[in-house]
């Protein structure tokens, strides 16, 4: 698995943040939280993040989008009771599909990178992603 890219350890590149706590029953016999753990708070950030797209709110309700990949580097241990910083922004759009982008920071360290390919569906079929929803998350783009 490639390195991440620097831009993706700095969390000024991107657009959207949220701090997080760190729960007892995420750490692992060592006391660090364990993977199970970042994917979990990597998913409640990318949640946050689509919660933020508006015209998701208004779409068809024919109209979904599903997860098709996820890619996560560990790069430090996170530690409990420490609050850890999802950094999240989209780094691609394609016709039916994009890319969000997250980093994990937990005391001034970037711990862990995440990528997800978010696949539009409508009608049980990929289709293209409509007009406004291509607007939205050009408004949520990286800067790396």
């Amino acid at each position: 698995m490639a390195r991440p890219e620097p831009w993706q350890l700095l969390a000024e590149n991107y657009p959207v943040s949220v701090v997080m706590q760190t729960r007892f029953q995420d750490i692992d016999p060592n006391r660090h939280l364990n993977n199970v753990a970042f994917a979990a708070i990597f998913e409640s950030a990318r949640v946050h993040l689509n919660r933020a797209l508006r015209p998701w709110a208004e779409r068809p309700k024919n109209e979904r989008s599903m997860v098709a990949a996820v890619t996560i580097n560990y790069l430090g241990e996170g530690q409990y009771p420490d609050d850890v910083e999802i950094s999240s922004g989209v780094s691609r759009i394609g016709t039916s599909s994009y890319v969000i982008a997250q980093a994990m920071f937990q005391n001034g360290q970037c711990i862990a990178t995440c990528e997800s390919v978010i696949v539009c569906r409508t009608d049980g079929e990929g289709k293209p992603l409509r007009p406004e929803v291509v607007a939205e998350l050009e408004k949520m783009r990286t800067t790396g």
